[in-house]
Parts: C-alpha cells; sequence; structure tokens
C-alpha cells in the first residue's frame, strides 16, 4: 500500500511539473526542441516518458501486491472482492482462523448428551432423559415410559431389538404413567440404550437410567444413653397439646423391625418395594425417631406407620432404585399417608419428581434428608426439590453436623448427631445424619396436622420454618435453613381444628 501511494504521489507531482512548463494559454505541451549532441540537459524541462513510466510501473505493483494480500485466485474461479470495512479503507490483511465445529444439539432433559460414547448425538425426543454424568444408576436397567394399550407382542418385539429383558411393570396411579423395568443383555451404555430407543421405537414414550440412592445416616460411635433431641424440639410441651393421633407417616426406606417394643403397635401397614429383606437398622431407626413410644421418645409417638421397604442391602450399602421409590411412593398415597418421610438422598431423577409433584398437589406433606456428603456437594434430592422440606442435622450444642450438604433449599434443621434411636432385634444404636434429623421433623409434621387437619403442604412448611430457633447468620440461609424447629411453638401456632394455620 505505500509503494502504491508513492507512485501515485510521484506520478502526479511529475504532471503536475509538466503542466506547470506549458504555455497558460493551452492544454497542450508541445514536444521539447532537440539538442545538439554534448548539450547540457535542462533539468526544468518536462519528460512525457516519465508518466508513462510511473504509470507502468504502479501497476506492476499493484498487480503484486494485489496477488499477495488476496493470494492468486486462478483462471477459472475469480474470487469475491472482499468487502470493505465500515467507513472504507482495504480490508485487514491477517490470516483467516478456519471457525471450530458446531456444539451438538442440546438433549431433551439430558443436556448434551453426557454418558454416551457416540461420535454422533441425536436429539432426544421429549420424555428420554440421559443420566447426568457420574451420577449413581443400575449400568444394566433402564425405566421405559410405555403407555399401556401398547400389546405384549410389542413389547417383546422392541426388546428383542434391543437385546433387553422386560423384569417388572407397574402402574404409577400418582401420575398415571405404567413404568417397565428393562434388564439391558447386550452390553453398551445405558445412555446409549436410551438414545437408540428414542430414536427408533415411537411406541415408548420416555425413558431413563434407574438411579439409585442411599440412605443419609453415618455410623456413630455410643457415647451415652441422654436423649437430648425431646429437649432440644420442646417435645414434652408440645405433647400436652398433640402426639399425632391418627394421622399416617410413610417412611420410605429399609425394612424395619415392626415387633421392636418401642414400636409395638406402630406400623399399621407394609409393603415390599423390593425383595424381601430383614430389618436393617436404618429404617427400624427412622420409624422409632417418628414414632418411639417407651424407652425412646419419637416426635410423633401416636402416628401410624406406613412403612415401605424400599431398600436393598445386598449391595455394599443399603441402596434404593427409582422404580422401588416409586413403587412405594405410589402406594403410600393409595392408602392415605398425609406425610411421607424420606431419609436418602441421590440424584435429580426425572419420574420421581412428576410423582413428588403429584403427591404434593394431593396435599401429602414431603419430607426429607438434605444429605450427608458435605459442604461441597451439589444439592441431593429429593430433599433439593421444591416440592420437599429439606431436612439438615444439628448436634447437642446447636452447632451444624459438619457432613450435612448445604444449599438455599434447606428449609429447617432438627438434632441428628449421636441421636438415640431403636435398633432391630429389641436393641437400641447412636445414629448420626440428616436421616434421623427429617424423621424427627416428619412426626412434629404429624403434630400440626393433628392439631388442625386442614393444614396443607404448603401451611406445614410456612409454620415450621417461621417458628424455628434461628442459628447462625440472621435469617434463613444455606447451613441452617431457618434454625431449629421448635414443636411447641408450631403446635400452638397450627391452631385448633378448623381454624387456620400461622
Amino acid at each position: 500500500m505505500r509503494v502504491l501511494l508513492a507512485v501515485a504521489v510521484a506520478t502526479a507531482a511529475g504532471v503536475h511539473e509538466a503542466r506547470a512548463q506549458c504555455p497558460p494559454s493551452t492544454n497542450f505541451c508541445p514536444p521539447p526542441a532537440p539538442q545538439s549532441p554534448g548539450a547540457p540537459s535542462d533539468s526544468n524541462k518536462f519528460n512525457p516518458w516519465w508518466i508513462v513510466g510511473g504509470v507502468v510501473v504502479g501497476g506492476l505493483i499493484a498487480v503484486l501486491v494485489g496477488r499477495q494480500v488476496f493470494g492468486d485466485p486462478g483462471p477459472t474461479n475469480p474470487p469475491t472482492p472482499p468487502t470493505l470495512p465500515p467507513g472504507g479503507g482495504m480490508p485487514p490483511t491477517t490470516q483467516l482462523s478456519i471457525d471450530p465445529p458446531p456444539s451438538p444439539p442440546r438433549q431433551a432433559g439430558g443436556g448434551t448428551g453426557g454418558g454416551g460414547t457416540g461420535s454422533t448425538i441425536a436429539q432426544l425426543r421429549r420424555g428420554f432423559d440421559l443420566p447426568p454424568a457420574g451420577a449413581p444408576i443400575l449400568d444394566n436397567e433402564c425405566v421405559l415410559d410405555i403407555p399401556a394399550n401398547v400389546s405384549i407382542a410389542t413389547l417383546d418385539a422392541i426388546a428383542a431389538r434391543h437385546q433387553m429383558t422386560r423384569l417388572e411393570t407397574v402402574d404409577i396411579r400418582l401420575t398415571g404413567r405404567r413404568l417397565h423395568r428393562w434388564r439391558l443383555d447386550g452390553g453398551g451404555s445405558v445412555a446409549d440404550m436410551i438414545r437408540a430407543v428414542s430414536r427408533s421405537e415411537p411406541s415408548v414414550a420416555g425413558m431413563q437410567a434407574q438411579f439409585l440412592f442411599t440412605l443419609a445416616q453415618t455410623p456413630a460411635a455410643q457415647i451415652n444413653g441422654d436423649q437430648y433431641a425431646p429437649e432440644k424440639l420442646n417435645l414434652s410441651e408440645a405433647h400436652r397439646l398433640a402426639t399425632g393421633n391418627r394421622v399416617l407417616i410413610a417412611v420410605i426406606d429399609s425394612e424395619v423391625d415392626a415387633s421392636h417394643p418401642d414400636l409395638a403397635g406402630a406400623v399399621t401397614a407394609k409393603f415390599d418395594a423390593t425383595d424381601k429383606e430383614r430389618p436393617h437398622a436404618h429404617g427400624t431407626g427412622m420409624a422409632g425417631a417418628i414414632a418411639g413410644r417407651r424407652t425412646v421418645l419419637g416426635t410423633a409417638p401416636q402416628v401410624g406407620l406406613l412403612t415401605v421397604n424400599a431398600f436393598t442391602t445386598s449391595a455394599r450399602e443399603a441402596e434404593g432404585t427409582t422404580f422401588s421409590i416409586l413403587k412405594g411412593l405410589d402406594w403410600a398415597a393409595t392408602q392415605g399417608a398425609r406425610i411421607v418421610n424420606m431419609s436418602f438422598a441421590g440424584p435429580a431423577d426425572p419420574r420421581l419428581q412428576d410423582a413428588l409433584a403429584k403427591a404434593n398437589k394431593k396435599g401429602i406433606v414431603l419430607i426429607a434428608a438434605a444429605g450427608n456428603a458435605g459442604p461441597n456437594s451439589p444439592p441431593l434430592f429429593p430433599a433439593a426439590d421444591p416440592n420437599v422440606i429439606a431436612v439438615t442435622a444439628t448436634d447437642i450444642d446447636d452447632g451444624l453436623f459438619r457432613g450435612a450438604n448445604r444449599g438455599r433449599h434447606i428449609a429447617v434443621a432438627a438434632p441428628g448427631v449421636e441421636v438415640l434411636v431403636p435398633a432391630p432385634n429389641g436393641a437400641y444404636q447412636f445414629t448420626t445424619g440428616t436421616s434421623v434429623a427429617a424423621a424427627e421433623v416428619s412426626g412434629i409434621a404429624a403434630l400440626l396436622i393433628e392439631r388442625n387437619p386442614a393444614l396443607k403442604p404448603a401451611d406445614i412448611r410456612r409454620i415450621l420454618t417461621s417458628t424455628a430457633k434461628d442459628l447462625g447468620p440472621k435469617g434463613n440461609d444455606s447451613s441452617f435453613g431457618s434454625g431449629l424447629v421448635n414443636a411447641l411453638r408450631a403446635v400452638t401456632a397450627a391452631g385448633g381444628r378448623g381454624q387456620p394455620g400461622l
């Protein structure tokens, strides 16, 4: 560009000089008179060949510079003239970069397809949900959502095409869905199977992984046999007003030892959502924290318990699946449960979220343990579901249990460190974790419902949070929620029969 500019300036100067030597009365300059040999040259006289040479040289330079900047287009495919930037001027001479490939399409309910191994990710249909990366799942099972009018022959054909075996089918009355539990026999990942079925089987309405949930309890060494939870919760005074009489609480957990002396007469019905199991420490402990009525004082000693065995103990630790928890929740709703205690934690589960929303709409109070994964854990479910009251745990000094999850979804706290509860075979145990704290709050919710049966789930949440003892930073916070539950204040605020709550 600088060379071109210099040539243009030189040419213009030459023309100007030439015109300056012409008579003012004419625009034409005659050729100069010939000079005799040896005569001195006149530098002030204009030579017209200067102009011709300047134009030729300038043109050659322009061609060379143009090829350097824009490249040689070749004889057959001339390039499109470059677009000038706003305001004129020449385009930049920096090298062009190749655009990166476009991002993979987002999946319906499954992000960009995490968990799969294929290089091409197809768009998933609505209702097909890929498991989040790292989520605990059974790696050889899927949950399929298939309408009830699909024939057995069609189901068998689908299973054969994808090398799966049909294991179990259940109608979830809460959501109106017919869900199927199928096993993958041909290898491959759960995520890849979800993609394949979404792409090729229009008869299937939805599909997801079989998620795993764990009980939110931490073993604790025995230190003393004193119960501090009743005093912390103001239970003695609250029980003068209500004891949970005629209120049904469903406990979705491991198998409960209904023959324990502290649970005598407490279990009104039971349901096995998984294989028959022996009584387990966790389920028995949670039932006792709610309904203990002899050595251990539960928060609602006169409630009726609907116990759901949804956790198998055959694995390294007790585990419940999407399918078993859904079956238990659905059964509890049909039995008239007013409260459901869920002292377990796991990943976000689309089918479970749907069922929880329907249960809340039916007026069932849903209470869950915040989880014991620590302050750096992401929110765990079902506690983080907006339809659920999330409970964290405190110790005898009202300090936060250090293993508790944190988050703005935490509603309230209750004692959960070294709490005395029943154990199978007539024994007792100390338990630590957000599990037992959630069970205590479930019992207190039963006191409120006995006091005022017209209360709805939103009323229960509002009363529990507004009457709690503030702990930690002033106001609601991500560690303690609204604070430590106060049973007496909550029951008083619930009002009498037929009266609105606080």
